[in-house]
């Protein structure tokens, strides 16, 4: 590298002194672009630029030029100098790559000579419009690209829309309110004033705790509900459906949760008829967790979700292979990549027009997962420090003996 970096060193003083001492180094046309910039596919190997012999780039202003003398020709149009140019010998200068910038009016009257064009020079102005008009054309072809793929993407076929039908009627048969939640919903007024400190260094307002627990267990049977109306899941062994129930309950239930964040009143509404703040939810025994489902509905509502796409999101979460001591692991993993491909197709179909929206949804999933993970975590400090008649029977045969 040093050894190239001389060299061209050298070289450039040399130019210097053959060009003489008033010699500018800005109009000499050695650098590094012109050697090495894109050639277009239409001009032959090494072919020369017709005004003064160096290796042309393309065609410039109606002629094939080099980069040199492109910006010469154009800078004397763009800034009028061709008045003011005179030449020492009467005009009878040989333009070539080592003499071209010698003498600027006979370089000026080759360029012409050879047939470049004054009148496709741009003035300031133009050539600002020239770029917003590209510009403007670049996003278009963005668009037009972006339609184009989302109607080459592939739709659901006749079996998945049937899937897709039944997966949607569960959701909607099991999800209480369904569209109407925000007119029958009641404000929690408890919850505020968090008083049982716990190990943990959150703490519990037991009046606010005993309120969710008793939406606990009809939440807990329609998300069991839900599950019994996939014909998938009922083919399943029965030890296997109470495992995948016990590990997406929690999960599940978050997302519905979610789905109905609130950023009027920033609420979210619990089972379709309770809605709470963020400090009611984590004082009543949720934590951290709170800000997890919280972060996730405020998250969730760009994306504009309608019933189906809840319902395909709480099939995937429902048939998650990876759960522990399941025994047939194979089967529901096809059944989920049967539900995810649906999912995808049913994406192509909404079109939404949020970029990269299918990958962007199924991160939420990562997102549940993570909060029924923090949620065994949380279930464990919850039985130390709350009464056990608290606790619903139904609430303590799901949570229960979860990974953690």
């Amino acid at each position: 590298i040093t050894n190239l970096f001389l060299s061209v060193s050298l070289l450039f003083f040399f130019f210097r002194w053959l060009d003489g001492p008033k010699r500018k180094r800005k109009n000499s046309q050695c650098s590094v672009k012109s050697m090495s910039g894109y050639i277009p596919s239409y001009l032959d190997k090494d072919e020369p630029c017709v005004v003064c012999g160096d290796k042309a780039t393309g065609y410039h202003y109606r002629c094939i030029t080099c980069e040199g003398c492109k910006g010469f020709f154009r800078r004397t149009i763009q800034k009028n100098l061709h008045p003011s140019y005179s030449c020492k010998y009467d005009g009878c200068c040989i333009i070539d790559k080592i003499t071209r910038n010698q003498c600027q009016l006979c370089r000026f009257k080759k360029c012409i000579a050879v047939g470049m064009a004054m009148d496709l020079v741009l003035d300031d102005s133009k050539r600002v419009a020239k770029r917003r008009l590209i510009e403007e054309n670049r996003e278009k072809r963005k668009k037009e690209e972006m339609v184009k793929s989302l109607k080459t993407r592939p739709e659901p076929t006749s079996s998945e829309w049937e899937l897709i039908r039944m997966v949607t009627e569960a959701h909607r048969h099991t999800n209480a309110q369904g569209s109407h939640w925000k007119q029958k919903r009641k404000f929690l007024d408890i919850g505020q004033s968090p008083v049982a400190p716990t190990s943990d260094g959150d703490k519990v307002d037991l009046e606010a705790f005993s309120e969710f627990t008793k939406i606990i267990t009809p939440a807990i049977t329609r998300v069991v509900d839900f599950a019994k109306k996939l014909p998938m899941f009922s083919e399943l062994p029965c030890e296997d459906q109470i495992i995948l129930l016990k590990g997406c309950c929690m999960e599940i239930m978050s997302l519905r949760a979610a789905v109905r964040y609130d950023p009027e009143s920033e609420t979210l509404t619990l089972n379709g008829e309770m809605a709470v703040k963020r400090e009611q939810l984590k004082n009543g025994g949720l934590g951290v967790v709170s800000d997890a489902i919280f972060d996730l509905g405020k998250s969730l509502a760009q994306f504009n979700l309608d019933d189906t796409e809840v319902a395909l999101l709480q099939a995937v979460l429902l048939m998650s292979s990876d759960r522990t001591g399941l025994t047939c692991v194979e089967k529901i993993e096809k059944c989920q990549e049967m539900y995810l491909l649906a999912f995808e197709h049913y994406i192509n179909y909404r079109k939404h027009n949020i970029p990269h929206f299918w990958p962007k949804l199924l991160m939420k999933v990562t997102d549940l997962r993570m909060i029924g993970a923090c949620h065994a975590s949380r279930f464990l400090h919850m039985k130390v420090e709350c009464p056990t008649e608290l606790f619903p029977p139904l609430f303590l045969e799901v949570f229960e003996d979860q990974d953690v």
